[in-house]
């Protein structure tokens, strides 16, 4: 495509070339404000010498344009194999800094319409130094320039936003790159433009929008230059082709990202907004969803004379309709709960009528205990779901539960209830089935590990019920639960008698 040809010919304050590919080593030595290419990442050919035969001349055009091709191939494949907002814009710098030949950078993330997320990531930057940078004024900076001016007023005159006067949408301008070849020169920066460039040591800049007219405006990346220079033509096109497609990366990122926050806020408002304060019980809930949301959840209700009800469960399925079933479920497990919740049998016995009657396609775990702080007395029943467990000083044992079938497997669902008396101090644990999935272990292997991870907890966290729960999480999951991750929820429920 003619898009794709290499344009120009790059100038001495260019990034160094690599061999091109018909194994002939570059002339031109590296200047030494410019960076390393990315390794393994071929880069582009040198230019024709007109000097050549014409056959030659063809041969070294064609070579550089494949060349040129197998660098931008690379450096995409390497940023779609990322799956975060921020993990992309580090490779966007990155792969970036290669192209243009500069050795420091950041890239702002400022969606124009609003809605966040905003970050700022930076390439051989300090947290400091970013901040540093920030405090150039918006308008004076390269970053701040391209972030006010998309949308921007057209030159024929047009409407900025991008409609037009029968009412269609059309594409927004995106603002062109932006070069300062040498900050000591420049008309028209600010004072604390060239204060900040001599404080961090960089003396050119090139800034380019993340922005396309479909996706809009996303954000900006600026590379710093130790020295005055600027890209050459050639670069100027491939870091353009590069930024396009960054940009619609970015786009399909950002959209996963709004997806998972706006699940995690359903599902968050579907549960407790607290926990109750019940005198002889201390609770702690550790809750954590994937990014499309499934249906685990808990509960701890007060009840009548003193009494708690603790509630874990799971709903089969992921998404929107999972997070619905999850809070109807719950809604009508607190209703029973308030009639009959002493006995705990009944309880998830008119669950499971309910839902067998009214959504007989899906399926659920649950564990509901009847609590009587005062007396350290609590009778369970659970449906299909993991046994709690008892952590304290001279124990760490699991509740002996009968085994049952989940809520909607049977015509009749009844098992029989289990009771216990928690010794002062002592902590019960009650978690849904994606705490030991998560793990990647057999289940056997994963209680285990959760056993061990609650006979491990230090004494001097014991007595807190959240750190209890903190000090298993992490030595079940030591890389922690990374909510960009599909997965099993994790919900563990920790209730501590006095």
């Amino acid at each position: 495509m003619a898009s794709n040809a290499p344009v120009g010919k790059p100038t001495d304050m260019s990034a160094p070339r690599l061999p091109k590919v018909a194994g002939i080593d570059s002339t031109v030595p590296a200047p030494p404000h410019t960076t390393a290419p990315l390794p393994g990442v071929p880069p582009a050919a040198p230019p024709s010498d007109a000097a050549l035969p014409p056959g030659v001349l063809i041969q070294d055009r064609l070579a550089s344009w494949v060349s040129d091709l197998t660098t931008l191939h690379e450096l995409t494949e390497r940023l779609i194999k990322t799956s975060s907002l921020d993990g992309a814009l580090r490779e966007v710098l990155g792969a970036g800094a290669a192209l243009v030949g500069a050795r420091r950078g950041m890239a702002v993330l400022e969606p124009a319409d609003g809605l966040g997320p905003t970050s700022t990531i930076g390439l051989g930057l300090a947290h400091a130094d970013l901040g540093t940078i920030e405090t150039v004024p918006r308008g004076s900076g390269s970053c701040g320039r391209l972030l006010d001016g998309l949308p921007e007023t057209d030159p024929t005159g047009a409407d900025p936003t991008g409609a037009d006067p029968t009412g269609a949408r059309r594409p927004a301008r995106v603002p062109d790159p932006i070069a300062i070849r040498d900050v000591r020169t420049e008309e028209g920066l600010d004072p604390r433009h060239r204060e900040v460039a001599a404080r961090l040591g960089y003396a050119a800049s090139y800034a380019l929008p993340l922005a396309t007219e479909e996706a809009g405006r996303l954000g900006a990346a600026v590379w710093l230059y130790d020295e005055p220079a600027e890209p050459d033509e050639r670069r100027r096109h491939l870091i353009g082709l590069y930024g396009r497609f960054a940009t619609e990366h970015l786009a399909r990122l950002l959209q996963v990202e709004r997806a998972r926050v706006r699940v995690a806020t359903i599902a968050e408002e579907l549960l407790p907004s607290r926990l109750p304060r019940v005198p002889g019980v201390r609770l702690a809930v550790r809750h954590r969803t994937g990014p499309q949301g499934g249906g685990d959840w808990y509960d701890a209700l007060p009840l009548p004379e003193g009494a708690l009800g603790l509630a874990v469960g799971s709903v089969s399925g992921t998404g929107p309709s999972a997070l619905a079933a999850m809070g109807r479920l719950r809604a009508s497990l607190r209703a029973y709960a308030v009639m009959e919740g002493e006995d705990p049998v009944a309880v998830l016995s008119d669950l499971e009528l309910l839902l067998r009657l009214t959504e007989p396609a899906r399926s659920a775990t649950a564990l509901f205990a009847y609590a009587e702080p005062a007396q350290r007395r609590i009778v369970l029943a659970g449906a299909g779901h993991a046994p709690p467990l008892i952590v304290g000083d001279h124990r760490t044992e699991f509740v002996e539960t009968s085994l049952s079938a989940p809520l909607g497997m049977l015509t009749c669902w009844e098992a029989p209830s289990v009771e216990l008396s928690p010794a002062p101090g002592e902590t019960v644990l009650l978690y849904t089935d994606g705490l030991l999935r998560r793990t990647g272990d057999t289940t056997d292997r994963a209680f285990a590990r959760l056993h061990a991870a609650a006979a491990s907890v230090p004494g001097a966290d014991r007595s807190d019920p959240g750190a209890v729960a903190d000090h298993v999480l992490r030595a079940l999951l030591p890389e922690g639960l990374d909510p960009a991750v599909e997965g099993e929820d994790v919900v563990l429920l920790a209730a501590r008698f006095e």
